[in-house]
């Protein structure tokens, strides 16, 4: 071990003590904070240092001195590598510890704020197989491991294709996804299938350096009511490649019931601002959370998780204890999911969405549960929640707000503000940036409760539902 703090490379024997809130593990040498790929609590390790910063290091475990009681056995092949999942090798009670953990830390910390009442975190029913939509990336420049690197920097092998995820911090590596624990069958055989066909018939991965190839990407969407989404998103228009990949998907998965594709040739992957072409089927899928149905497009932002969706809604419910008289502001509306959930509580729920498409899909989601007292609006959110809008539509007694990861525009919590509903439910997938926006709301409200709900086990991420009464 060094002497000179700033010419260390390797440091013995450390004990982790935490974990950070984005996954790693937190030990400490001398006065110097480490965090820790892929420790956690308990662990004693020899630590590499791979990145030193004024008040912190960043290392990767190179030896177990012991380890943690707190580990398991990862399920997925892939973990380490992939990112996707960060937790998998950490018992899912313990999981669940360290998430309220990281709440209560960041509402305290950064929002200075400690609930009435916290309430004990939500677990999932599910922790393997439960998202309905993921995202695969198409690649020639897989990533590779050490064995296929000689240690000359060599690469010894010639297949580089990849269909699956980005690599952590490599926005040009992919990693190839053979079996994947996040989404129930046909997913991964419809991953498999696909990245058969294309290199069977000499169709060019994605080379996002050179920005040419044909495949970019592969989007699957499931439902519990057993329906399939499958959309393609190829770089350049060569039907003749395009119609012979879903023909092929076609014939081989009967299970999938909207077959579509897009033609993006632009410098990003989002499809968003494209059109999408059905080749089969109805352009969406239809999903069930109690007894309302949604529709589900390609470009639709849904939860994730259909069955702790349920669980977040009902929180939110039971948070904001409705009589039945009540006007509701729904903001960041989305799909209308929730707007549509509480709907039967109140007397009228007006949502608003920045994105013109989600909103066709809230209106259409009313529509086909004959729910008649929503309305949605469209635009930026701090552009549109203006003094007219309010004398328009009416005060609201109960606000919602469930915004995007960074948390809302300060202008908008300024406007909530003046408006001063009687009661706020916030809800929030970043804990962090939803303690600073309540430390804003502080200035009127008290916060009452607080929940955390799981939706993504083995991975940081966690919503949390907090309740906001007027002084």
């Amino acid at each position: 071990m060094g002497r000179n703090r700033n010419k260390i490379t390797l440091v013995e024997k450390v004990k982790v003590i935490d974990i950070s809130s984005d996954g790693r593990g937190v030990g400490r040498h001398e006065d110097v904070v480490l965090f820790i790929q892929d420790a956690i609590p308990g662990d004693v390790v020899d630590v590499e240092i791979k990145r030193k910063r004024r008040k912190y290091r960043e290392g990767r475990i190179v030896k177990f001195h012991n380890k943690s009681k707190l580990r398991v056995e990862p399920a997925c092949e892939h973990f380490g590598i992939c990112g996707g999942c960060s937790w998998q090798h950490m018992n899912y009670k313990d999981q669940l510890k360290f998430k309220q953990q990281t709440v209560a830390n960041n509402l305290k910390k950064i929002g200075n704020i400690t609930p009435k009442q916290v309430l004990p975190i939500i677990p999932a029913d599910e922790i393997y197989m439960y998202r309905n939509k993921l995202e695969y990336t198409f690649s020639n420049s897989r990533w590779l491991t050490v064995e296929e690197i000689k240690s000359g920097g060599e690469i010894v092998v010639s297949e580089r294709n990849a269909l699956g995820f980005h690599v952590p911090g490599r926005f040009d590596k992919v990693l190839n996804i053979e079996n994947c624990h996040l989404q129930r069958d046909p997913s991964n055989a419809i991953r498999l299938a696909t990245k058969a066909y294309v290199e069977e018939n000499n169709l060019a991965f994605f080379d996002i350096r050179k920005q040419k190839g044909l495949l970019r990407n592969l989007i699957i969407r499931t439902t519990s009511t057993g329906e399939v989404m499958v959309v393609i998103s190829f770089f350049r228009d060569y039907k003749t490649g395009i119609f012979g990949l879903l023909e092929h998907l076609k014939e081989q998965f009967e299970e999938i019931t909207s077959l579509m594709y897009v033609i993006n040739s632009k410098k990003n992957d989002t499809i968003t601002d494209l059109e999408i072409i059905s080749h089969i089927g109805p352009d969406h899928i239809t999903e069930k959370i109690g007894k309302l149905k949604f529709k589900i497009g390609p470009k639709t932002f849904f939860q994730t998780n259909t069955s702790q969706a349920e669980k977040l809604f009902q929180t939110l419910l039971d948070f904001a204890q409705f009589t039945g008289n009540e006007l509701v502001y729904d903001l960041y509306t989305g799909s209308g999911s929730i707007a549509n959930f509480i709907a039967s509580s109140v007397k009228k729920v007006i949502g608003l969405e920045y994105v013109p498409e989600s909103i066709e899909d809230a209106v259409a989601n009313s529509k086909l549960n004959k729910i008649k007292n929503t309305s949605y609006f469209a635009g930026d959110i701090k552009d549109t929640l203006t003094e007219e809008f309010i004398k328009k539509h009416g005060t609201p007694d109960v606000l919602i707000t469930d915004p995007p990861r960074p948390g809302m525009h300060k202008d908008v919590v300024s406007k909530i503000l003046e408006i001063g509903p009687e009661k706020i439910v916030y809800i929030s997938c970043n804990s962090a940036t939803q303690a600073r926006d309540l430390a804003l709301l502080s200035e009127k409200y008290t916060v009452e409760k607080s929940q955390a709900v799981d939706m993504f086990p083995h991975t940081t991420h966690i919503e949390n539902v907090t309740l906001l009464l007027i002084k």
